[in-house]
C-alpha cells in the first residue's frame, strides 16, 4: 500500500512496484494528488492496481488498511508545504501526525510486515553548520511541519518498541522529478520549469544564496524499495549530501530553456532553513543505495517531461 500515491513521489513509486510484479493500492485524497499521475497504473488489465480516495486522518482509513491487509506500507501521505504548516499547524498536525498514527493502527489490525515512511530531512535537523547533515545531529526543527515530521517519527520508534510493528524512516532531501505539480506551493524545480516553459520570470525568495539538496525521484523511489526488508527501526538521509544554491539552480535551468532574463526577488519566506544537504552514508551501508542522477541530468529529464506535457495540451 502506498499512501500519497496519487502524488509525484507515490506515483512513481507505484509504477516501480508494479513493475516489480507487487499487487499495489494507492491511497490518496487527491487534495494535491493528481489521478493523471496514476494513468499507467490504472491501465493494467491484470488488476493488481487498486485506487482508494481517502484521507489519511479520517478513521476510516485504518479500516482500510485493516481490510486490505497490506504486506508493507510506504507511507507518503503528507501536508508538505511548510508555508501551510506555519499558517495552519493545527491542519499540518492532523494530517502529518494523526494520520501516521492512523497507519499505524491500520498496520497492526491487517498484520502488516513494516511501514516505510517519508521523513523531511529539509527541515527534521532545523538550522545547522554541520552540512552535510548526519542523522545523530539533533532533532531542532523550525517549523510545524518539521516538528509534526520529528514527533510522527517518534510514534514510529514508540508502535516498534512497544507494539512491534517495524518501521524505516528515510528522511528525504529536496525531492524533484517528473509529475511534480509546477504550480504547488513546494518543489521549486518545478515551479522554475513551469515559469521558464512559459516564458515567465521565477521568484527566487531572499537572494538565491539558500542552499538546498536536490535529489531525483527515481533515485529516492529506489531507496524506498530497497529499504523494505533492510534498516528496520532506522532513519537514514536519502539525499546527494551536495549543497546547490537557489541561484546556481536557476542558473542551470534558465541555460537549458534558453531563458536569457534573471529572476524576480522576493523577501525570504518564515520558517525555511538557510542551509541544508543531507549525509547519505548510513543508507549506504544499510540499503546498498546512493544517488546516481546529478542535477544537471535530473533538471534536463524534468524539463523534457514539462515540455511533452505543454506540447499535448495543446
Amino acid at each position: 500500500m502506498v499512501t500519497g500515491g496519487a502524488g509525484f513521489i507515490g506515483s512513481t513509486l507505484v509504477d516501480r512496484l508494479l513493475a516489480e510484479g507487487w499487487n499495489v493500492d494507492a491511497v490518496d485524497d487527491l487534495s494535491t494528488g493528481s489521478l493523471a499521475n496514476l494513468a499507467t497504473a490504472r491501465s493494467q488489465a491484470d488488476r493488481r492496481f487498486s485506487f482508494h480516495r481517502i484521507d489519511v486522518a479520517s478513521p476510516s482509513v485504518i479500516e482500510l488498511v485493516g481490510h486490505r491487509r497490506p504486506d508493507v506500507v510506504f507511507h507518503l501521505a503528507a501536508q508538505a508545504d511548510v508555508r501551510v504548516s506555519v499558517a495552519r499547524p493545527a491542519f499540518d498536525a492532523t494530517v502529518n501526525i494523526l494520520g501516521t498514527i492512523n497507519i499505524c493502527e491500520g498496520a497492526l489490525a491487517a498484520g502488516t510486515t513494516k511501514v516505510l515512511f517519508a521523513a523531511s530531512g529539509g527541515t527534521l535537523y532545523g538550522t545547522t553548520d554541520d552540512i552535510p547533515v548526519r542523522e545523530g545531529q539533533p532533532q531542532v526543527p523550525e517549523s510545524p511541519y518539521g516538528v509534526a515530521k520529528k514527533s510522527a517519527g517518534d510514534y514510529l520508534y514508540y508502535y516498534r518498541t512497544v507494539r512491534g510493528l517495524e518501521y524505516t524512516a528515510l528522511a528525504l532531501a529536496n525531492v524533484y522529478g517528473p509529475r511534480q505539480d509546477p504550480h504547488g506551493e513546494a518543489g521549486v524545480v518545478s515551479i522554475f520549469a513551469g515559469k521558464l516553459l512559459s516564458h515567465e520570470r521565477p521568484v527566487i525568495y531572499g537572494d538565491g544564496s539558500q542552499t538546498r539538496d536536490f535529489v531525483y525521484v527515481d533515485d529516492v523511489v529506489d531507496a524506498f524499495v530497497r529499504a523494505v526488508d533492510k534498516g528496520g527501526g532506522l532513519l537514514m538521509n536519502i539525499g546527494t549530501g551536495v549543497e546547490t544554491s537557489v541561484q546556481q539552480l536557476f542558473d542551470v535551468m534558465a541555460k537549458l530553456t534558453g531563458f536569457k532574463q534573471q529572476a524576480r526577488y522576493d523577501p525570504p519566506r518564515p520558517g525555511e532553513v538557510q542551509r541544508s544537504a543531507l549525509d547519505p552514508s548510513r543508507a549506504g551501508v544499510h540499503l546498498g543505495w546512493e544517488p546516481w542522477t546529478s542535477v544537471e541530468e535530473g533538471v534536463a529529464l524534468t524539463l523534457e517531461h514539462f515540455k511533452g506535457q505543454i506540447a499535448g495540451s495543446r
